[in-house]
């Protein structure tokens, strides 16, 4: 009986791995980031959130909500100011950038329908423009 060799070759996934953001690198991404939001996004939201944990790098936003009809408050149980409060400190995640060092990211959108992140077409982001 013959041995057969098989070599095993490794494809780089850019939605695992990475390497931890340092903290020079986190308050360089994050005056990036708020840079980027207020030239190209200003008044569509009140605040941004940036957190980082090891190679990931997670953006939410808080927007202001539209005022409730009577019947949603009716529908809730709550009142106006109780309601706006509530929405106002509900974030929406927008996305997640993982970091592979040299200005190497990836990026992947948060699906509410999945309830998770989703790689942008599954290829490593070179020089991220954000």
């Amino acid at each position: 009986m013959k041995e057969v060799l098989v070599m095993k070759t490794w494809a780089f996934n850019p939605q695992t791995g990475g390497v931890k953001i340092s903290s020079a690198k986190q308050s360089e991404v994050r005056q990036r980031i708020e840079r980027h939001a207020a030239s190209n996004y200003s008044g569509r939201y009140i605040r941004l959130e940036i957190r980082f944990r090891g190679a990931l790098c997670y953006i939410d936003a808080f927007t202001e909500p539209q005022p409730p009809s009577p019947s949603l408050l009716k529908i809730t149980g709550e009142t106006k100011e109780r309601y706006i409060e509530r929405l106002r400190s509900t974030s929406t995640h927008l996305g997640r950038l993982r970091y592979f060092g040299a200005d190497r990211w990836s990026y992947a959108f948060y699906t509410y329908s999945n309830e998770r992140y989703e790689p942008t077409g599954g290829t490593r982001v070179s020089g991220l423009h954000y």
